[in-house]
């Protein structure tokens, strides 16, 4: 769940309004951690697997480029997002039209654009608005890549698998080399700022109410599967953590098959899912339409997971 104005953005919008300013560093060889799939994922408030499927609609739509640079102190090169002029021209529209809606700041009603002072970023504005316009002097959210801060539902998760990590790892009082280096490796799939990480870890060894490593690597194998599909690189850091943590072929067949059976949708998800369609088909969700299906989503039982993969679906079907 993502809170405030924020959250009757889709995730593709907020994308949008993120990449805005973002350019790509001269002499093709570096670019900032914030053009990456980590970065945005933690820019939008939204968790890492839900951004791939988002970045390759806007990419097939002409809406980016994409290219490899290298990012600083990561080890590899990766793949890079930047808007092309389709999705700038877009991404200024949305921006504009935002910038004009009015809100309540202490007491006056102002335009959000009045509000904006470059080099500010965008989304980090619209953050201190709440969804019933009115704008608060502290952020109602901060990206996991803030070092503080409250970070959306969505990020929490990321959150508490970290945390719980780290719990593993404190148990017999240290962590090892090999230990970090894997949490690092975890951290920067994330996004998320050290300094978040360090608070994480010294929560976990003050609480030391340590999970088995067979429930961390279950709990993450569900995240990689949110979507019935997983990633290459999500791949790549469960076979860094099953390794790490003794998980053997077996428990891994195991934990993989139940969480393959493991409920993905709630029992009123296609009702839902035919009311949000119904919403979307003007493809605006008005404040009072937002209002009124995030009260319809406390009723059904509707994770703001599923409101966010429903949304995507519409956005599939419609452009096909």
């Amino acid at each position: 769940m993502v809170e405030g104005f924020l959250g009757t953005l889709t995730t593709e919008e907020r994308t949008l309004l993120h990449l805005l300013n973002q350019t790509l560093p001269s002499g093709g060889w570096e670019a900032p951690a914030t053009l990456t799939q980590a970065g945005i994922s933690a820019a939008v408030h939204v968790q890492r697997k839900h951004i791939p499927r988002t970045l390759k609609r806007m990419e097939k739509n002409g809406q980016l480029d994409v290219t490899q640079r290298h990012i600083p102190g990561g080890k590899q090169r990766k793949r890079v997002y930047t808007l092309s002029a389709t999705g700038t021209e877009h991404a200024m529209h949305l921006r504009d039209r935002i910038f004009d809606e009015t809100v309540t700041a202490n007491g006056d009603s102002v335009r959000i654009g009045d509000l904006w002072v470059s080099p500010q970023s965008v989304l980090e504005l619209l953050s201190h608005v709440d969804d019933g316009m009115n704008y608060h002097d502290t952020a109602l959210i901060s990206p996991v890549s803030n070092p503080e801060g409250m970070v959306s539902l969505d990020a929490q998760y990321g959150e508490e698998l970290v945390r719980r990590m780290f719990a593993r790892a404190w148990q017999d009082g240290k962590i090892t080399k090999d230990e970090q280096t894997l949490l690092n490796e975890v951290v920067e799939f994330l996004g998320m700022h050290p300094e978040r990480a360090r608070r994480l870890s010294n929560e976990a060894r003050k609480s030391l109410k340590i999970p088995p490593p067979e429930e961390v690597y279950f709990d993450m194998i569900l995240q990689a599967l949110d979507d019935g599909e997983i990633m290459q690189d999500e791949v790549d850091l469960l076979n860094t953590f099953r390794v790490a943590f003794g998980i053997d072929q077996v428990t891994h067949n195991t934990l993989l098959e139940r969480a393959k059976n493991h409920p993905t949708k709630s029992e009123n998800y296609d009702a839902y899912a035919a009311t949000l369609k119904t919403a979307l088909q003007d493809s605006i969700i008005t404040a009072d339409e937002h209002a009124m299906l995030r009260t319809l989503r406390g009723e059904l039982n509707i994770s703001e997971d599923e409101h966010e993969r429903i949304i995507n679906e519409i956005l599939d079907k419609s452009r096909r």
